[in-house]
């Protein structure tokens, strides 16, 4: 445990911060969840969109600061070929 002031504020800060990155990092994998259950399930292609577009943006803030850019890009990019192949396979 720190002793000095200044370090057990940087402690609490860095847990209030923690929690915060958790929090964030959750609703990022419950979209993906959701997400990937709609595909799944076979729900209108629209609402698939939507739905992918709120991923997206959540991914895309969490950039730099929870997770790697290269990493937020590739699920990114994972998700929107699924959309799409979701999207192609129910016009046809």
């Amino acid at each position: 445990m720190a002793n000095i002031k200044s370090a057990k504020k940087q402690a609490r800060r860095a847990q209030k911060r923690r929690m915060i990155n958790m929090d964030r990092k959750s609703s990022i994998k419950t979209d993906v969840r959701k997400l990937l259950s709609a595909i799944e399930k076979g729900e209108a292609v629209e609402t698939v969109q939507t739905m992918f577009r709120a991923a997206e943006a959540g991914i895309s803030r969490a950039k730099r600061k929870i997770m790697h850019v290269n990493t937020a890009s590739r699920k990114i990019s994972r998700l929107a070929k699924k959309v799409s192949d979701y999207a192609k396979a129910q016009k046809a």
